[in-house]
């Protein structure tokens, strides 16, 4: 694509005005630039578009004072925390309440290094992309234990372990869910996931049955991952702390959130590389437009739609929660690991549709009806004080 050659031909340039010792380090660090700087944009841009959307759904307007039609509250909203006093606590363990918020974004940030822009844009090509991913994310509960660790505080201390808990739970079924693609295309390289879908949109995984089952359950874990809403238990609205946050302000508060939404936007990356094709058009006609472009498009759209649920959808309580990961989110997960399975036995075949799909289909409707009957509960009776014996 001369979009890609473009690119390359321009960070080579600059790297060869380098010196010579330090041109291993400006490669680097001309690979890194694009990602750091387009995405912190971006983080801008979907927080203005995310309250604004969450206006337009909960029937208010929206940030509407600060430049033209409020486009300037992102920046607004950078000055305040950049200027609001950093209050610490007096026992707490300063260098790790420091490090907290720096390690949460920066295991954000290194998951974008390993995501295919492009059929050469991409900032660390391993075999192994994959796991690289998963195992920088999960640095993210490391940062989110210091957190609360290092606050000094029993409240922030039990809202940090009951974010690990929550993050550990679902990240069983999401690891699960991305092993059946890696599964199919038999490489653990993202870009390799990326080129076998290079066909067309009836070549993208999520128009298979173990693809759209393993698509779903992938996002729906993603929002557990990143705490978003209707699993944004850690630091829900509606408590009186702030979770593992609680003793956090200024500056380092609004890292918080925008490692949140770093990691969103990684998590939609890599979905859009698993299940929708990647950075490759949808039609082959279509292919003279840039590969950022499509990836970018397919993030936006997950962006919107996790935008949509939290407008849309309550908050679950925490028992709800783990009981839906781990009574049907790991089982779902597993049930479609073998039909994916199959799928590779039967060389994707007519019979390997019908017989994944219907595995799946089976799997769903009889574990959810399973669960629908073991969860009724029998009719509450009320007993008043003069039925008790209780006298006045």
């Amino acid at each position: 694509m001369w979009f890609e050659e473009l690119l390359i031909t321009i960070k080579y340039y600059l790297v060869l005005q380098m010196p010579g010792s330090l041109q291993p380090v400006g490669s680097a660090f001309l690979s890194c630039l694009p990602i750091m700087t387009s995405f912190g944009g971006l983080f801008a841009l979907a927080t203005l578009l995310e309250r604004k959307m969450l206006g337009r759904i909960q029937n208010r307007y929206g940030p509407n004072r600060v430049g033209p039609g409020g486009l300037l509250q992102p920046v607004a909203d950078g000055i305040k925390m950049l200027t609001k006093e950093d209050i610490v606590p007096k026992n707490a363990d300063h260098l790790i309440h420091f490090l907290a918020p720096l390690g949460l974004l920066v295991s954000a940030m290194l998951g974008l290094s390993v995501i295919p822009f492009g059929h050469r844009l991409i900032a660390l090509d391993i075999e192994t992309g994959i796991l690289f991913f998963f195992a920088v994310g999960a640095a993210s509960e490391l940062a989110i234990f210091m957190a609360g660790w290092g606050s000094r505080n029993k409240y922030a201390l039990l809202g940090a372990l009951r974010a690990i808990a929550q993050m550990i739970s679902y990240e069983i079924p999401l690891i699960l869910s991305a092993l059946s693609v890696l599964m199919v295309v038999g490489s653990l390289s993202l870009s390799d996931v990326a080129q076998a879908q290079s066909g067309g949109i009836h070549t993208w995984h999520i128009f298979t049955p173990w693809g759209f089952l393993g698509c779903i359950l992938f996002l729906i874990s993603t929002l557990a991952e990143i705490n978003r809403s209707p699993f944004d238990i850690p630091e829900a609205e509606s408590e009186l702390i702030a979770g593992h946050m609680t003793e956090y302000s200024g500056f380092k508060y609004a890292l918080f959130f925008m490692a949140e939404g770093v990691a969103m936007f990684a998590m939609c990356a890599l979905t859009a590389t698993l299940f929708l094709g990647g950075y490759h058009a949808p039609f082959p006609i279509l292919s003279f437009i840039p590969g950022p472009v499509w990836l970018f498009g397919k993030l936006t759209s997950l962006v919107l739609l996790f935008i949509w649920i939290r407008g849309t959808m309550p908050r679950l309580r925490a028992d709800q929660l783990m009981e839906f990961a781990w009574k049907f989110m790991l089982p779902m997960s597993v049930v479609n690991l073998i039909a994916a399975g199959v799928w590779v036995a039967l060389d994707g075949g007519v019979a390997a549709w019908i017989l994944s799909g219907l595995l799946n289909f089976v799997a769903y409707f009889g574990w959810s009806r399973i669960l629908s009957q073991a969860s009724r509960f029998n009719p509450r009776t009320y007993r008043y004080a003069e039925e008790a014996g209780v006298s006045e």
